[in-house]
């Protein structure tokens, strides 16, 4: 004995006593047939793109942020360089900046 399904698409199972009722009353049997979705939903492909902008960007505001503060720290160091003028230790004088009438 074969008990297994031929292969291909089979027609929808219509019971018997549905199938004779029909035939006697003369009604029409209506066939309605689902198919599954074909592929995968876009949510599987858009969650990880989401998560990657977003760490991109994460990522381009941290880079931003260290260059402001490198900035700031550079320009506060000319101005104290600036403003203290020539530092001297043990006989060696040192200008932190150049002096700007030349």
């Amino acid at each position: 004995m074969n008990d297994r399904e031929p292969p291909g698409t089979l027609a929808p199972h219509i019971p018997a006593d549905l199938y004779h009722h029909a035939q006697t009353t003369g009604q029409p049997i209506v066939i309605v047939t689902t198919t599954p979705p074909t592929g995968r939903p876009a949510r599987t492909y858009l969650i990880p793109i989401v998560i990657t902008g977003a760490c991109a960007l994460g990522l381009l505001g941290t880079i931003a942020a260290v260059l402001a503060l490198i900035e700031y720290a550079a320009h506060t160091a000319a101005a104290i360089a600036g403003a203290a003028g020539p530092l001297g230790i043990g006989g060696l004088t040192l200008k932190l900046a150049r002096p700007k009438g030349k």
